[in-house]
C-alpha cells in the first residue's frame, strides 16, 4: 500500500509526518476513521526529508500554504519538520504548522527558535478552557500540565515573530470559547474558532 506523505486540500498541501501523538484526543478523528477525506494518512513507514520534498510540486505558488497536519503530532518529528521547512520557506513557500503545543515537553528543551527558521505560521489547538478539562478531552501524556505547557509554548512562538494563534472548536459553547479567549489574549495571540467537522469519509 503507498503511504500518504501529503495530501491536497481546500487549496493547501498537507504533510503527514507521523502517526504518533502525545495526545489521545476523544474527538480525533483517527479514532473513527481510517481516511480524512479519501486520504488513508496512518503511516507504516514515516517518511524522510527527502520523501516529501520529492512530492512538493515544482512551481511552489499550486499551493496557498504547506501545512504540516496529519493523523499525529508533526513535532515529534523536529528535525524532519525543520528541515522541510527551511527548504519550502527557500523556495517562497508559506508554511503553516498545526499543532498540540506540547513540542517542548515532548523534546524537553524549547524548540520554538528552530521552529521560527522552518514555519511562517502556527495552530496551537487549544480544545478547551481549564487544564483539568483538557485532560479529560485530551488524554495527554503529560496530564495536565500540558494545559499551561501549550500555552507557554504559544507565548514563546509570538515571542519569536511567528504568526501563531490557539484554536477552538464552536461546539465547546459560547462560555468556553469566551474562557479561551482571556486565555489566548493573556498569551499574546488571537483565538480561532473552527467550525466542527462531524464526518471525513
Amino acid at each position: 500500500m503507498a503511504e500518504t506523505f501529503t495530501y491536497a486540500l481546500d487549496g493547501n498541501l498537507y504533510i503527514n509526518l507521523t502517526s504518533k501523538c502525545s495526545n489521545d484526543c476523544a474527538f480525533c478523528v483517527r479514532n473513527e476513521h481510517s481516511t480524512y477525506f479519501g486520504h488513508k494518512l496512518w503511516l507504516t513507514r514515516e517518511p524522510s526529508p527527502a520523501d516529501v520534498l520529492a512530492q512538493i510540486p515544482a512551481d511552489i505558488s499550486r499551493y496557498k500554504e504547506y501545512v504540516f497536519c496529519g493523523f499525529g503530532e508533526p513535532t515529534i518529528r523536529i528535525d524532519a519538520l525543520c528541515e522541510i521547512g527551511r527548504e519550502l520557506k527557500k523556495r517562497g513557500a508559506t508554511v503553516r504548522l498545526n499543532t498540540n503545543g506540547q513540542a517542548n515537553m515532548i523534546h524537553k528543551r524549547d524548540v520554538t527558535a528552530e521552529l521560527a527558521e522552518a514555519v511562517d505560521k502556527i495552530n496551537v489547538s487549544l480544545n478547551e478552557a481549564t487544564a483539568k478539562e483538557y485532560a479529560k478531552l485530551c488524554k495527554p501524556a503529560f496530564g495536565e500540565a500540558a494545559f499551561e505547557g501549550l500555552q507557554d509554548f504559544a507565548k514563546k512562538c509570538a515571542a519569536r515573530g511567528i504568526d501563531t494563534w490557539f484554536s477552538v472548536v464552536d461546539v465547546i459553547g459560547e462560555e468556553k470559547i469566551a474562557k479561551c479567549r482571556e486565555i489566548a489574549k493573556s498569551c499574546g495571540v488571537a483565538l480561532r474558532v473552527r467550525e466542527y467537522i462531524a464526518d471525513s469519509e
